[in-house]
């Protein structure tokens, strides 16, 4: 897995990023969710009875970040439909040429 992401990254340009073992940048971006997921859901709605609680709140609060949240940098809209539309936009990019 991690050839073919090298390989995907050399595709698009993308440089990958550079840290050391046992610090967390290469890892920035889900360090910042976790804290995030962190404080709006395990703080926030605990304590916890069990397990199965943790399981559905956290299922709920990944299919709002991802489905219903608006972050104003991507134009208000979710998520999975910004990225859906770049989808889309990519495909009839290669269909024209």
């Amino acid at each position: 897995m991690s050839i073919r992401y090298t390989e995907r990254l050399a595709e698009a340009n993308i440089e990958a990023s550079v840290g050391s073992v046992g610090d967390s940048y290469d890892n920035s971006l889900a360090e910042t969710i976790n804290e995030l997921y962190k404080t709006e859901v395990i703080r926030h709605r605990g304590p916890w009875c069990n397990i199965d609680d943790v399981e559905f709140a956290s299922l709920e609060w990944v299919d709002w970040f991802n489905n219903h949240r608006l972050p104003e940098p991507i134009g208000n809209i979710p998520p999975a439909e910004f990225e859906m539309e770049c989808y889309r936009q990519l495909k009839a990019s290669a269909d024209a040429a």
